[in-house]
């Protein structure tokens, strides 16, 4: 928004009545341009960050958000929570998320979560996302909602990834607010405070990836949850990576063609309800034997069975258990 002024005729470079008229015009321009500034919805230039107090749970929970150019009324938020205390803001300038978001029309939101220093570090406090640092997350949607003047993201549902302690994250925000999230990985990561889940949070889709060369203590404990869980009906993935540490390894990979195909079946527009999935109508892995079973049924919830949502999220889920390259095409 640019201003061009013209000074009233007359003596304009002393103390008189023009001089005084034309500095009265020029601060109610300025002012005017200020309001202006503040009050444009944000770009896909514009980088929005947020921050909360230390909370019951945490020291720190900053987030950033980015916005695809023109995006209109966004169908939901990807969340990227990285590893134990790191600042992960700057993932939502990974071209690959973005790519993503754009295709989906998605917000990206980025996290950092850091805990008060404890004489146990690896226990990370700030991922129990029921005592505290899940709501610092939904009041920061709530205020960037305001400021990028984007009201749906402050009731979006979201998509949640992250790496080991991030997954940690994301799994108690699920068993916390299943109603937010339209699908959820656990990523390598060994801290959980919740056993079993709620009916509604068994019945958010999720991937929980383990590494064949990780910790036997964080390998053994996501396959727990998982079994337990499973055995419930929860409509979850265990996912193991034969060759993987405590890496991401392919769960980026895995997790663009999960995400795309849940949210088709779970978000018709933006601001409409989460719709439900049905167990019956996705797949079924073999996780014992790294295949696929070729009868899809609602009743077979055994938790040596993985359940994937699509064809195609088969294939691939199946690739990264054999260590294959992808029998599905990326989107």
């Amino acid at each position: 928004m640019l201003f061009a002024f013209r000074p009233p005729l007359g003596k304009v470079r002393g103390k008189g009545p023009s001089m005084r008229f034309h500095r009265v015009i020029v601060g109610i321009a300025f002012l005017v341009f200020r309001s202006a500034i503040a009050a444009a919805p944000a770009t896909a230039e514009d980088i929005l960050d947020e921050a909360s107090p230390p909370g019951t749970n945490f020291e720190r929970a900053e987030f950033r958000l980015w916005l695809p150019a023109e995006a209109g009324l966004v169908r939901g938020v990807l969340v990227l929570v990285p590893g134990s205390n790191d600042d992960g803001r700057a993932m939502v300038d990974d071209p690959v998320w973005r790519a993503f978001a754009v295709r989906q029309r998605l917000a990206v939101v980025a996290c950092h979560f850091a805990d008060r220093h404890h004489d146990q570090d690896f226990i990370e406090d700030y991922v129990y996302a029921a005592h505290g640092s899940g709501q610092a997350l939904l009041d920061a949607l709530t205020r960037l909602s305001r400021r990028a003047q984007h009201p749906e993201l402050a009731d979006a549902p979201l998509l949640l990834w992250g790496m080991s302690a991030g997954g940690e994250f994301n799994y108690e925000f699920t068993a916390w607010k299943p109603e937010r999230v339209i699908a959820f990985v656990v990523n390598k990561g060994g801290i959980y405070y919740t056993a079993l889940t709620s009916k509604a949070a068994r019945a958010v889709p999720g991937l929980l990836f383990t590494g064949g060369l990780d910790l036997g203590s964080r390998t053994d404990t996501i396959k727990g949850l998982f079994a337990l869980n499973r055995r419930a009906g929860a409509l979850w993935a265990l996912t193991e990576e034969p060759k993987a540490g405590h890496v991401v390894g392919r769960s980026r990979e895995l997790a663009l063609l999960y995400f795309e195909d849940v949210l088709a079946l779970r978000v018709a527009e933006p601001g409409s309800p989460l719709r439900a999935v049905q167990a019956g109508s996705g797949y079924l892995g073999d996780i014992r034997k790294r295949g696929l079973l070729p009868v899809r049924s609602a009743t077979v919830t055994e938790a040596d069975t993985a359940w994937l949502p699509t064809e195609r999220v088969s294939r691939a889920w199946r690739s990264v258990v054999t260590d294959e390259p992808f029998n599905a095409d990326l989107p």
